[in-house]
């Protein structure tokens, strides 16, 4: 019992600092002018951040996703300490990765036909296992609360 309870805590941990160590590489990344280039079309067609060109530049808007992603992460490295801080992390991370997910609906061309089967930009679909981390964190997060509460 003990045994199995340490592979899910250590999986847990595991899930989390990989989904740190994303969030803050591609975070880091947002501020180069090629990666400003490669989510312009996504974001541009995304209903939920495309309004974001009508404000800033092409770079102004990598920067703020990067921002949010790197502020993300350092969040997500205290849920370690702080039930509080978390939950907020796993409601942004949540935030996130639904976002990019939509980019599978938003994005003209993004579904395409090879060999007679149906494939996609496959860098997104690794975001459904993000999002099911960030599931995690909060419910992780409610439970210490709720255990330290009592």
């Amino acid at each position: 019992m003990m045994k199995n309870l340490d592979l899910k805590k250590s999986g847990y941990t595991l899930g989390v600092i990989s989904v740190i160590i994303v969030l803050f590489w591609i975070g880091l990344l947002k501020f180069t002018p090629p990666e400003a280039m490669a989510i312009k079309g996504y974001v541009s067609h995304s209903f939920l951040m495309n309004w974001l060109y009508s404000i800033t530049s092409v770079q102004g808007v990598s920067n703020i996703i990067g921002i949010y992603e790197i502020v993300t992460a350092i969040l997500l490295v205290g849920s370690f300490w702080s039930s509080k801080v978390g939950e907020i992390a796993g409601y942004l991370t949540v935030i996130i990765f639904l976002t990019t997910l939509s980019f599978l609906i938003t994005t003209p061309g993004v579904w395409k036909f090879s060999d007679g089967i149906i494939v996609t930009d496959f860098f997104v679909i690794k975001d459904i296992a993000f999002l099911a981390i960030a599931l995690q964190v909060i419910g992780n997060s409610k439970n210490t609360k709720k255990s330290t509460e009592q």
